[in-house]
């Protein structure tokens, strides 16, 4: 028994970027970040890794665990990039890290990057993250299948499954564990959908049925571990307990968003997946309650998630620093994985809000515009000294590459894959979700129907959709209403309409014949956009937002000392188009003030008050910050 889904997502295959946004970033993907990942992947050791008797003592220390699934997310982003853009060169590379990986294979189907001593297989679940690069191996497979019928690795990683599933259960002789960091839940949930083969979805749904359990795996499994005297950390103590890894209760009873970001927002996605393959209610609500707990109390306005720099974890409700927020690029990329499976479900508005939000600003704030630079946390204060000696997922600026590089492909892939996330499909509808210049083909009631975009969104407030049936068909053209939008138009053929509102869709049913057009204009304005007060950082302080896109004051438009700037609540602010800036982006302009500095000279603290002046303030697009010189960035402003 499944749950009957509010709609289907059109499939990445039948999405065509066509300029636009995200076109030029998904081109910039496939011409800079996906070569240059290969080529880092391969001179640090990584393609070649599952291969342990390629080290010896002359290269040095063998393949470090943390490495686990940058292949398969790299493989997982150029498959979906060869089936729109087909190049030989790419897809040479990707047979190469394929049959590198394939040759790694031991004879039962395990794989791992790390040579690890047959006592040590599947022993240490809590730190080796042997499933967690299995599932990143998983989703690569499919993906690459799905782009080009290739059954090589899939069958590589079906075996693999079949190990697991051997393994991992509740007969005699099996172990009755789960991964410490989850991930392999929704990749095999993926597997299954590609294969068909039952039993890799009730291994999924063994594992979150496990998880939470008592007495505590993780404890059980460091006793044997000692016992026979192995090598181990037990984080499941000096790193917040079981709660860490979102295995302090069983999932059904879980009440918040708990540990690691990353971990807790792949599991809640796997969740998803198996409560709607099987049907299962109690599970779908508890992915309810755990999106209201991430997306009501612990995510920042950019949509980041994960505020706490230890652990890389949640914290407590309304608990969001701005100088020391993590918000990971992973954990936010998680969080539009889980908004994507959640809206498909329930097929509410907001779950799309959110993905919007976290698409346009927290996810893509992890990569420059150069397409060769990264973010792995992502700071809504920023203060170059405060991060000079600090680890390079904390600096002020972009980095090249990263010891731990799980961001970087997580973000080409999900770069190379965004037309999946623009429409869906139901009975009788076409959902679109995301504005894009694209081209989608669907199947609505068994007719073809293509659904053309042009925009110039975010930045512009009108979008032009041209709607193509392969024949005269009657059905709804369902448009998401965004969150932040308080006033739109609607036009059919030239005509003013008001479309039916439903969970926040502007519906528009009516008999469509090729060349219709929807003409939609969503007001912009600027807005000031404030915390609840239990939030303690910004008490006093507005964020700018227009449209989707939340900005930021950079140094390089306004000078040091970006936290003395105070906007009065009278200053206008107005959207100007500057097309020569950070690749042609939407700015906005008003007045501060701030106080003057002559005179401080060597003085700590005055008991007199400083004169203040009046300065321009300009706030560029926070995903385009550090794309210039470093220097200060801040994000929630002084109100006065």
């Amino acid at each position: 028994m499944t749950i009957k889904r509010a709609m289907q997502p059109v499939g990445w295959k039948q999405v065509r970027l066509d300029g636009g946004f995200w076109g030029k970033r998904q081109e910039t993907n496939r011409k800079a970040t996906l070569p240059l990942q290969y080529k880092l992947l391969k001179k640090g050791g990584t393609v070649g890794a599952h291969q342990w008797d390629w080290w010896d003592k002359s290269r040095g220390r063998p393949p470090w665990r943390i490495w686990v699934g940058d292949l398969g997310k790299w493989i997982e982003a150029a498959s979906y990039s060869l089936a729109l853009h087909p190049d030989s060169g790419l897809a040479a590379k990707v047979d190469e890290v394929v049959r590198s990986i394939r040759k790694g294979q031991k004879e039962d189907g395990y794989l791992y990057p790390n040579p690890i001593p047959r006592d040590y297989k599947f022993a240490n679940l809590q730190e080796y993250h042997e499933l967690y690069e299995l599932g990143h191996d998983m989703e690569g497979a499919v993906a690459l299948y799905q782009a080009t019928r290739k059954r090589d690795f899939l069958d590589t990683m079906c075996r693999a499954a079949n190990l697991l599933c051997r393994t991992f259960g509740r007969r005699p002789g099996q172990k009755r564990g789960y991964d410490g960091h989850p991930e392999v839940e929704l990749a095999l949930v993926k597997l299954y959908r590609a294969t068909e083969n039952r039993k890799y979805l009730d291994l999924a749904k063994y594992f979150v049925d496990e998880r939470g359990r008592t007495p505590g795996y993780f404890a059980q499994e460091a006793a044997r571990l000692k016992k026979r005297k192995m090598t181990f950390f037990d984080w499941y103590n000096i790193k917040g307990g079981y709660w860490y890894c979102q295995a302090h209760k069983p999932l059904r009873e879980q009440e918040e968003a708990a540990g690691h970001a990353v971990r807790a927002l792949y599991l809640y996605s796997g969740m998803a997946d198996v409560a709607a393959e099987t049907g299962d209610m109690g599970l779908l609500e508890a992915c309810r309650r755990l999106w209201r707990s991430v997306t009501h109390r612990r995510m920042y306005v950019t949509g980041g998630v994960g505020s706490a720099p230890f652990g890389e974890a949640f914290s407590f409700d309304y608990d969001l620093p701005n100088e020391t927020a993590y918000a990971e690029t992973c954990a936010n990329i998680a969080l539009v994985l889980f908004a994507h499976r959640m809206l498909q479900i329930d097929g509410n508005s907001e779950y799309a809000d959110v993905m919007e939000r976290a698409l346009y600003n927290g996810v893509l704030s992890g990569v420059g515009l150069d397409g060769t630079s990264f973010f792995y946390a992502n700071h809504l204060t920023v203060f170059p000294q405060a991060s000079k000696g600090a680890a390079d997922n904390t600096a002020a600026s972009r980095q090249k590459w990263f010891g731990c590089a799980c961001c970087p492909p997580n973000v080409a892939r999900l770069l190379a894959s965004i037309g999946q996330y623009i429409c869906s499909t139901s009975e009788d509808a076409v959902h679109v979700h995301l504005y894009a210049t694209s081209r989608a083909k669907c199947t609505v009631g068994g007719k073809d129907v293509e659904i053309r975009q042009e925009t110039n969104y975010p930045w512009s407030e009108t979008v032009r959709i041209v709607v193509t049936p392969e024949s005269t068909c009657r059905f709804t053209l369902s448009l998401r209403m965004p969150g932040w939008c308080r006033k739109a138009l609607f036009k059919v053929n030239g005509n003013s309409v008001k479309p039916a509102m439903h969970r926040g869709y502007a519906k528009i049913t009516r008999t469509w014949k090729k060349g219709d057009e929807v003409l939609v204009a969503f007001s912009m304005p600027v807005e000031r956009v404030e915390a609840n007060p239990a939030v303690r950082m910004n008490c006093g302080k507005i964020a700018l937002q227009r449209g989707p896109v939340v900005y930021c004051l950079e140094e390089a438009d306004n000078g040091k000392y970006l936290a003395d700037m105070v906007l009065p609540k009278s200053s206008r602010l107005a959207a100007e188009w500057k097309p020569g800036l950070l690749g042609g982006c939407v700015v906005i302009r008003g007045k501060a003030r701030r106080r003057v500095i002559a005179g401080w000279d060597d003085k700590l603290y005055g008991s007199s008050r400083s004169a203040t002046r009046t300065a321009d303030l300009v706030a560029v697009p926070y995903s385009l910050w550090a794309n210039r010189a470093p220097g200060e960035m801040l994000v929630w402003i002084r109100e006065c």
